[in-house]
């Protein structure tokens, strides 16, 4: 998956040729051909197998962070103290993947940048309790978006922090910001990736695909490295301290709304560190941005759940009904910020306003006049067969003119 999004980034967004591409990522021209075609990014991926430099990834990693320009051939002559027989080209593949995390590293603690260059990306934990119906409350959160260039910044908030919040979230930052930048520099959050395996960031498929269509180059900071994401932080703290104060909020929809417009019309009025207004950086670094693709991708949430006898489905520790002549059997649904779709076999039987109360039940009224005709009729049936009162079979006797 994560070959896949950047060999589409390089082609699309950098403009290397195919040969150029294997190269940098040390794949065949074939493999890169391959996954150019694919309009997609590919549902599976076959297992790595173990390298020769496994039991020196230490090693390789605490040279990086010590210089992260240090020739392979230097590498290759530590390591072969430390028992190394392999040779320089799978160390040199190694060092092609490895080695730009430890230059973004370095790269992105400057204090100035070029339009369009990065965007930086962290989570804001607001604190604020809003409304989602039925007398309960939920902390929103924002996932902010900031351009150090311009020092314009978007947020889109949400009711949690997960994968599925990213995915939803991150379109809509970019949107606002009027296009996608270069590289998207993160912390190493629980939403964004999978695991580390050697040091590495390995994003979820569904991240890597995203990044993947965006054509966004995700650089993923090592652990306790907040300082090279300097001006998200510190947007963060402007936002706490000059948007939150003396405000209030029915739901989450008005706190997106309020934070929108005062983006709009206060926070771009404020100055960059005596380089100008927000206001009129931005506007020179949007000539810089990409276009985002159109259509957005797809970041719906899939699951997959079985019609209880009940004939509710429960996704996300919430109830929801469908038609009961699909109980017992499997429903996908696809889970969007606003709306719970479900699907069975391909077609669509149920929508519903998705709902952020814990435990709740959500009843369409067409499905719970179907489900008490359902219900009825199971009762009636239960209640047993009528009885009858015996047939005379004398009256046939007598028809048919029978002697007794």
């Amino acid at each position: 998956m994560e070959d896949w999004a950047e060999v589409q980034r390089l082609f699309h967004r950098e403009g290397l040729t195919r040969k150029a591409i294997a190269r940098r990522l040390g794949m065949s021209r074939t493999t890169v051909i391959r996954l150019l075609a694919l309009g997609e990014p590919p549902q599976y991926r076959r297992s790595g197998t173990g390298s020769q430099l496994d039991p020196y990834q230490a090693e390789i990693r605490a040279m990086l962070a010590t210089d992260p320009t240090v020739a392979a051939t230097v590498i290759r002559e530590r390591l072969r103290r430390s028992g190394y027989a392999g040779g320089i080209t799978i160390l040199k593949q190694h060092l092609a993947a490895v080695r730009p995390e430890f230059l973004a590293a370095r790269a992105f603690q400057r204090t100035s940048y070029l339009p369009g260059e990065i965007v930086q990306l962290d989570w804001w934990h607001t604190g604020v309790q809003v409304p989602v119906g039925k007398g309960q409350t939920r902390q929103a959160f924002g996932l902010v978006a900031s351009l150090p260039h311009s020092g314009a910044h978007a947020v889109v908030f949400s009711l949690g922090t997960t994968m599925a919040d990213f995915l939803a979230a991150l379109p809509g930052c970019l949107a606002r910001l009027g296009g996608v930048a270069e590289k998207a520099v993160c912390d190493n959050d629980a939403s964004i990736v999978a695991r580390r395996e050697h040091g590495r960031a390995r994003l979820h498929p569904e991240v890597a695909a995203l990044f993947g269509a965006l054509r966004l180059r995700p650089v993923v900071l090592r652990p306790r490295r907040p300082t090279s994401k300097g001006h998200v932080e510190r947007t963060i703290e402007y936002l706490e301290t000059s948007f939150l104060p003396l405000r209030s909020f029915a739901d989450l929809a008005e706190l997106q709304d309020q934070h929108d417009t005062w983006a709009t019309d206060v926070a771009v009025r404020r100055h960059v560190r005596r380089k100008g207004r927000v206001a009129e950086r931005w506007a020179v670094e949007r000539r810089s941005l990409h276009p985002l693709p159109d259509p957005l991708p797809d970041t719906d949430l899939r699951l997959e759940a079985r019609a209880a006898k009940d004939a509710f489905v429960r996704v996300l520790d919430v109830d929801y009904s469908v038609p009961p002549a699909f109980v017992g059997r499997r429903i996908s649904a696809h889970v969007s910020t606003d709306t719970v779709r479900f699907f069975a076999e391909g077609s669509e039987i149920a929508v519903h306003r998705r709902s952020f109360v814990p435990a709740d039940v959500v009843l369409a009224p067409a499905h719970g006049r179907a489900i008490r005709l359902a219900r009825e009729a199971r009762d009636r049936l239960t209640e047993g067969e009528p009885e009858l009162p015996p047939v005379d079979l004398g009256r046939y006797d007598a028809l048919f003119e029978v002697p007794a």
